[in-house]
C-alpha cells in the first residue's frame, strides 16, 4: 500500500454545505453565500467572446485582469497576484511561510479554511476566542508569539458577518511580533465598501495581504477567481507555488469584465444588503439574535443546539437550505445566505411558524 505523509492521513477532507434534501418541494439553497444575482451583462459576454481563445492557454500574468483590479482600486498591478479562487491564494500563503515549528493564528470563528491550509502543512493552527461573534485584537496580540507566522483574519467574518474597523487592524498590525505576516481576508469587501475604510495602503509596509474574490459580489463563484494584493518580496514566494496557468481564459475575461462593471456590482451590494437587513429584523423579532453582519448572509443564534437542528429541519422539509455551524463550533447557530425577497420571507415564515419563544421539534 502506498502511504502518504501522516499529517494528510489524518486531515479530514474540507467541509462543503449539505445540499441534499428530504422533502418535496423544489430546494433553494441558502447555504453557500452565492450571489442574489447573476454576474455583469458584461462578464457573460466577455466569457462568451473569450471562448474563441479556448484553444489556447491562458495568460499567465493574468494582464488584462490585473489592469482592470488596479484601475478599480488604485493599487498598483505589480503587487496582484490572481489566483483559482482565494482559497488558492491562502494555501500558497501558508505553505510558503508556515510548517512544522512554526504556527497560524486566527480567531475562534474565522473562515475554516484558514485551518485547513495550516493542517496541509503540519503547521499548528491556534485559534482566540471572539467577543460577541466579532474579532477580538486583545486576544490576537495576546496570543501572538514567536511561533507565529501568519495571522489571518476575515474581514468581514465568514460565518459571523461581523466587521472590525480599519483602526482596529492597525492596532493589530502594530503589535504584532517583527516577522509575522498579517493576511486579511476581504472576501465580502465589497459589501462594506460603502463604509470608506480601505486597507490596501497596509501593505506598502512589507508584511500584510489583502485578498479578494469574485465568488460574492460579483457573483462568479463558478469561474473560481480571487486575487490579493501581495508585498513585492512576498509576492515572488507565492507565486512559485501558484499554477502558472492557474485562470482559465474566459474565467479571466469574465472577472476583468466584471471588475470594469462597478456600477452593477454595487447595485448588487445595495439590493443584497436591503435584503439582508430586512430579514435580520423580521428574525430578531421573533427572539432570535442576529449579529450585524456587513456580507451578503446572516448568522442565526437560537441559543441551543436543539433550536438550531429543529429550524434546520422545517427549513429544508419547506425546501430551504440554510448552512449548520457546528463545524465551526457553534451549533446553536444556522447561517442564512440573503436570497430573493420571495425566498427570505418564506424563510422568516417558516421560522415564525416553529418559534413561539423557544424552538419546537
Amino acid at each position: 500500500m502506498i502511504r502518504p505523509n501522516p499529517h494528510i492521513a489524518a486531515i479530514a477532507p474540507y467541509a462543503l454545505a449539505d445540499l441534499s434534501l428530504s422533502g418535496q418541494e423544489p430546494p433553494v439553497s441558502l447555504a453557500q453565500n452565492e450571489s442574489i444575482r447573476p454576474p455583469s451583462p458584461m462578464a457573460l459576454e466577455a466569457a462568451t467572446t473569450a471562448m474563441r481563445e479556448a484553444p489556447l492557454y491562458p495568460d499567465p500574468d493574468w494582464t488584462a485582469l490585473r489592469n482592470a483590479i488596479g484601475a478599480a482600486h488604485g493599487i498598483p498591478i505589480e503587487g496582484i497576484l490572481c489566483g483559482a479562487g482565494s482559497m488558492e491564494l491562502i494555501a500558497a500563503l501558508a505553505k510558503a511561510y508556515s510548517g512544522p515549528g512554526s504556527a497560524i493564528l486566527g480567531s475562534r470563528y474565522g473562515y475554516a479554511f484558514f485551518r485547513k491550509a495550516a493542517e496541509f502543512n503540519n503547521a499548528p493552527f491556534d485559534d482566540v476566542p471572539e467577543t460577541d461573534f466579532t474579532v477580538s485584537v486583545g486576544a490576537l496580540l495576546s496570543a501572538a508569539d514567536e511561533r507565529t507566522r501568519i495571522v489571518f483574519v476575515a474581514n468581514p467574518g465568514n460565518p459571523t458577518g461581523t466587521r472590525i474597523p480599519r483602526g482596529d487592524i492597525l492596532r493589530l498590525r502594530a503589535g504584532l511580533p517583527e516577522g509575522t505576516l498579517l493576511v486579511v481576508d476581504e472576501a465580502y469587501g465589497e459589501f462594506a465598501d460603502d463604509l470608506d475604510d480601505p486597507l490596501f495602503d497596509l501593505v506598502e509596509r512589507g508584511d500584510t495581504v489583502v485578498l479578494r474574490t469574485f465568488s460574492k459580489a460579483y457573483g462568479l463563484a463558478g469561474i473560481r477567481v480571487g486575487w490579493g494584493l501581495f508585498p513585492p518580496a512576498v509576492a515572488a514566494e507565492v507565486r512559485k507555488l501558484l499554477n502558472p496557468n492557474n485562470i482559465a481564459v474566459a474565467s479571466q475575461a469574465a472577472a476583468a469584465a466584471a471588475m470594469a462593471d462597478q456600477a452593477y456590482m454595487r447595485e448588487t451590494c445595495a439590493l443584497t444588503a436591503g435584503l439582508r437587513d430586512t430579514f435580520s429584523e423580521t428574525i430578531r423579532a421573533l427572539g432570535l439574535a442576529v449579529p450585524q453582519s456587513h456580507t451578503n448572509f446572516v448568522l442565526v443564534d437560537f441559543s441551543d443546539a436543539a433550536g438550531a437542528a429543529a429550524a434546520e429541519t422545517a427549513l429544508r422539509n419547506r425546501g430551504i437550505l440554510l448552512r449548520g455551524m457546528a463545524g465551526y463550533g457553534l451549533p446553536h447557530c444556522l447561517r442564512a445566505t440573503v436570497g430573493n425577497s420571495e425566498t427570505m420571507d418564506r424563510a422568516a415564515a417558516i421560522l415564525a411558524e416553529c418559534y413561539d419563544g423557544r424552538m419546537n421539534p
